[in-house]
Formats: structure tokens, sequence, C-alpha cells
């Protein structure tokens, strides 16, 4: 008897491997692993550059013909500024949120979660390496924004950084793959819809009702 494989009636041989295009697990955490780390380097590298080479004081670089301007700024909060004066408590948050979604990352079937979960744990790690690492304190860090549009000032919008943009990005993203009812299995439909059709399926069929025959 040939192994994984099975005889049938015809004489053919043929496979008992599952058929399809069933995600590998391994493959989308080295893809998950691979986004949060080119999301993490990119910030940090960034974040760098900015340090080095433009001052908090000055007017920063204009580029685009004032629709971008790069500056060095520096936040006590959350990803656009938001929460500024909790930064204690925003880097506990940040590191329960890394650790949930590494733990998750575990059973990854998906390419759009890889990526989503990805930028979403490298962007949370880039801005804690700040908060960790920088002035005033450890665990008290104020993150390294560079981004500003429209003014050098953030008063048209919140100045942000590489980090901030891979949260956004990556949260869309799970949105999106939420409302279109893809799972960390890569499956479609949702788990009510699932079961629906579990219990439609293990009904049992009606009987056929035989009618008495008639006397001619």
């Amino acid at each position: 008897m040939l192994a994984g494989r099975a005889v049938g009636e015809n004489g053919r041989v043929s496979s008992l491997r599952p058929t399809g295009n069933r995600a590998v697990p391994g493959t989308r955490l080295r893809l998950f692993v691979l986004v949060a780390v080119l999301a993490v380097s990119t910030d940090l590298i960034t974040k760098s550059l900015i340090v080095a080479h433009i001052k908090s004081t000055s007017d920063g670089v204009r580029l685009l013909g004032g629709a971008v301007y790069l500056v060095q700024a520096r936040n006590s909060g959350a990803a656009f500024s938001v929460g500024t004066g909790a930064t204690v408590a925003l880097t506990i948050i940040s590191l329960i949120v890394a650790v949930v979604i590494a733990r998750a990352a575990t059973r990854l079937a998906s390419t759009g979660w890889a990526v989503s979960l990805g930028l979403v744990l490298g962007g949370a790690i880039g801005n804690l390496v700040d908060r960790f690492f920088r002035a005033p304190s450890p665990g008290k860090g104020h993150v390294v924004d560079w981004i500003s549009v429209f003014a050098n000032d953030g008063h048209v919008f919140p100045i942000f950084n590489v980090a901030d943009s891979c949260i956004v990005v990556g949260g869309c993203l799970a949105v999106l793959l939420s409302l279109l009812g893809v799972d960390f299995r890569g499956s479609r439909g949702s788990a009510a819809t699932k079961q629906a059709t579990e219990q439609a399926g293990d009904e049992p069929e009606p009987e056929p009702v035989t009618e008495p025959p008639q006397n001619g």
C-alpha cells in the first residue's frame, strides 16, 4: 500500500493530501516578523536622521511647496499627540498591546492579518524604544515626531512619525479584514454564518412521503 495515497475502484492511485491554496501558518508568521522588523527599522533610522540633522528650534525642511515639513518635535503622548501627559500609562498599554499581538501571531494563516499585525506591532515597538531610551527618563521618554503637513508647527494636523503611520495603516487594514469576514486562519465568513452553515448541514434530510396505492 502506498503511503498517503489511495486506490480507487477504477484502479487509479490518488493522493490523500488536501488540495487548495491553504495558507501555511509558518509562512505567515515569517511575513509578520518581516513586516514588524521593517517597520521598527524604518522608524528608528528616520528618527535618528532627524535628531542628527534637524534642530528642535529650527523651522524644519520645507518640501512639496509647503505640503510637507520635516521638523523635530517631542511628544509625551500617543500617536498623533493623543493623550499628552499620560506617558507612563501609554507605555504600559503599549507593552500589553505588543505582548497580545505577539501571542496572536502564532495562529496567523492570513497574509492580510500578518501585514496588519506586523505594522501595528512594529509601530508600537518603535515608539516604545523612544519611551524607554529618550529623555526625560526610562518609561517616560518623549517620542520623536517629525512629519508635519501644511505647516511646520502641527496646527493643521498633528505632527507624526513612521511608527504612528504604521499603527494607523495596520489598524485600518484590520478593520477592513474584519468587515470582509477574514479571520486569522485566512478563511472568509463571520462566525455566526459558519455556525449556521454547520447546523444546517447537520440537520437530517426529511424522509420522503409515500402515498398509499389507489384502487382503480
